[in-house]
């Protein structure tokens, strides 16, 4: 298998992020890439870099208005007297049906869901590499590869098609899964992250073409809060066609692989062509954001239970997982059982 990926996805770092009200660390930070990067060389993937693909490709994504603010806001800050040096929202507006105002603050608070995604001025660089190692990591696929494994960082699952959030700004899942979808006519979309992959759900909730299925830490004390409920099964044509599995704070291998059977057997109902699995590592139980338990030999068998189960061709995104020492192992992991 292939591992996709760009140096310079490692130019993005927002130094800290709001948690509680408080600035804190950002653990979305360049060292996981060493750390990934150790678990694509135990698992023996061969590293290529991607080229650079067009706008047009985002464009499927994420409408050119939200793609014109993402390149332009952080030298558009810039101007205001004494701004930070990071773009953070302080206002958010209570529906996105209103006006467009001309204001950059304006306009952060319109397509920032929340204070855990600042942009730099090296944000939209590296988000746009990112989605690029999305993209080409399904080229892979249509051109014949089994599986391929986008490396991608900054992550994307949080990202809708006009919102940043959770340290996401392109999401890459859904790049991935609209390139499949120009081979493929229907594509399901294994959200397999700690937390709700809510901006994927957003890109194709009123769709039929993809299925979109998550399981997750359940919302109701954690992030996104605001969606991954089970009640959210899709609107219009879209209606039966989102999944979701949540689940209770620190559930462990058991109690994950029993959900993920059940989770599996939505995406045998679609009988999907293709699969994008957003890949999360943050369920580890020595991950820093702690949500659920599940251990290094989880992850084995997890990966394992989705290749057994759906034998189809695959992209996998790199979606969470924070820094701890056994983050690349624990991608080496599920990365064995996918491969066995």
């Amino acid at each position: 298998m292939k591992c996709i990926y760009s140096s310079a996805q490692e130019n993005h770092y927002p130094k800290n992020y709001l948690v509680n009200g408080i600035p804190q660390a950002n653990p979305e930070s360049p060292e996981r890439i060493g750390m990934l990067l150790e678990g694509v060389r135990a698992a023996g993937l061969t590293l290529e870099s991607p080229p650079a693909y067009t706008r047009e490709h985002l464009l499927r994504s994420h409408p050119e208005r939200y793609l014109t603010f993402l390149e332009t806001v952080a030298e558009r800050w810039q101007r205001i007297p004494n701004a930070a040096d990071e773009v953070t929202p302080n206002i958010h507006p209570d529906t996105r049906s209103g006006g467009y105002p001309k204001s950059v603050v304006a306009q952060a608070g319109f397509h920032m869901l929340d204070a855990s995604c600042p942009i730099t001025s090296d944000t939209w660089g590296s988000a746009v590499w990112s989605a690029w190692s999305a993209i080409h990591a399904a080229e892979q696929v249509i051109a014949g590869d089994s599986s391929c494994y986008a490396l991608c960082r900054p992550p994307g699952h949080h990202a809708g098609p006009e919102v940043a959030g959770g340290f996401c700004y392109l999401n890459n899942t859904a790049i991935a899964a609209e390139h499949l979808r120009t081979k493929f006519a229907r594509v399901a979309v294994l959200d397999v992250d700690l937390h709700h992959g809510n901006g994927t759900q957003m890109c194709f909730y009123d769709r039929a073409d993809v299925l979109t299925v998550s399981l997750h830490a359940h919302p109701e004390r954690f992030y996104p809060f605001f969606w991954g409920y089970t009640d959210e099964d899709g609107e219009g044509d879209g209606v039966g066609f989102n999944k979701n599995f949540p689940l209770p704070r620190g559930t462990g291998d058991e109690v994950y692989l029993e959900t993920l059977d059940k989770a599996i057997a939505e995406v045998e109902a679609f009988a999907p062509d293709a699969l994008v699995i957003a890949l999360g590592l943050d369920g580890f139980e020595g991950d820093p954001i702690a949500g659920l338990s599940i251990t290094t030999k989880g992850f084995y068998e997890i990966g394992s239970m989705i290749a057994n189960r759906l034998e189809m061709p695959t992209v996998i995104i790199q979606e969470g997982g924070y820094p701890c020492e056994e983050l690349g192992q624990n991608l080496a992991s599920f990365v064995r059982g996918f491969d066995c």
